[in-house]
Order: C-alpha cells, then structure tokens, then sequence
C-alpha cells in the first residue's frame, strides 16, 4: 500500500509540474506574440523611416507646383502629405527611431534617389499645368506600389494600420489627380462643394472623390480636405 502510495504522489506531482510547464511556455509565447504585435521588425523599421522620406517628397513637389500653378489641388494635397508625414512620424517618436528628414527644408532629402526624382519631376511639373497633373499621378502611383510590398511584410498592427490609412489617402490623391489629368479646363469657373455625402457628387466639372468615405469637406480639386 506504501509502494503504491508513493507512486501514486510521483505521478501526481510529475502531472502537476509538467502542467506548470507547459502553462508558463504557453504564457512565454503568448508574451513573445504580444511583444511582435507592439514592437517594429528590422524590416518595418527601413519601410518607416523610407516612407517618412517618401511623404515629404510628395508634400515638397506639390509645394513647388503650387508656388507655381496656384491650382488648388497642389496645396490641398501637400496638406494631406504633411498629415501623412505627421502619422509617421507619431510611429517613430513611439519607437525611438531617428527622423529622417528633422528640420530639412524643401527640396532636400536624406536618400539620394528622392533628391535626384525631386528634380527631375518638379522641372517636368512646371512645363505645365497637364505635366504638372502628370507627375501627381507618378507620384501617387509610386507611392501606392510602396506601401501596398510595405503592408504586405508588415506585422506589428499600429504599423499596418498606419500603412493602410496612408494607402487610403494615396488611392484619393490618385483619384484627384487623374480626373483633373483628364477634365481639367483653366476657363471652367470652380465653386466648393462643403458637404459631400456621396461618393461622387458634382460642382462644376469637379468631381468629389471618396468624400463619402471621410465624411470631411471636398474641395475644389476633387480631394477631401482632412483625408
């Protein structure tokens, strides 16, 4: 009776501890899964800091093309790039990162390729009004093939979810520039619409894109103001 007492406690406690095992390798992954999901990878860290660079690329452009043109669709969206560049920015105060692109003035960039893009498509946007709606679209268009690879090997949420709002915004600059590309006329009067409530709704040969989606003001150019 003793034998199979003492073996019966054995088995008890080697139960008992392989539970507790197991339980803290559980809490240890679960732990582990936390940290993944609040914490940037390597890779998310480079699309971050890139992206900064590539936000305030687009703002810079159409800050130039509006100096230039005064058409109001330049100045509404390099708004909304800055709105872009402030979203990003938010993400690398909150994981320690160095900004890129602190204090540079217009026109100059940390990354090589951007500096030498922002010449070459700032000299083409001011050759006119049509190469400047032009080089919106190259723009937005590159813009969206980048952050479409960056959300797809992005695993931390806060930084998908801020890559998926900038997403947002790029396919409506897009939207804009394309229909101004293709409907623009200098001698069409342009009145504002202030509430749009569908997801095209018409001012003047102005089409208003995806405001229904933001529920904020469009404006002449098509955009809406706070996207």
């Amino acid at each position: 009776m003793k034998l199979r007492t003492l073996l019966l406690v054995a088995l008890i406690l080697f139960v008992g501890l392989t539970s507790i095992t197991t339980a803290g390798m559980n809490r240890q992954k679960g732990a582990a899964a936390r940290l993944r999901a609040t914490q940037p990878t390597d890779e998310e860290i480079i699309n971050i800091l890139f992206m900064r660079q590539e936000e305030k690329f687009a703002r810079d452009v159409y800050l130039t093309l509006y100096e230039e043109w005064e058409v109001p669709i330049f100045a509404n969206i390099s708004e909304s790039e800055q709105r872009h560049m402030d979203a990003l920015k938010r993400l690398i105060d909150l994981y320690d990162l160095e900004d890129p692109v602190a204090d540079m003035p217009v026109g100059q960039f940390e990354n090589q390729d951007l500096s030498e893009l922002y010449i070459e498509l700032t000299e083409l946007g001011v050759e006119s009004i049509i190469d400047a709606f032009s080089v919106g679209v190259t723009i937005e268009e590159l813009d969206i093939a980048d952050l479409q690879a960056d959300i797809e090997v992005a695993v931390t949420r806060n930084v998908k979810r801020v890559f998926e709002n900038l997403l947002a915004g790029s396919e409506n600059h897009l939207a804009a520039f394309e229909y101004n590309l293709n409907n623009y006329d200098p001698e069409s009067p342009q009145t504002c619409v202030n509430d749009c409530t569908g997801i095209h709704s018409r001012s003047n040969n102005i089409t208003c894109i995806n405001c229904g989606t933001c529920q904020q003001i469009c404006d002449c150019d098509g955009t809406c103001i706070n996207q």
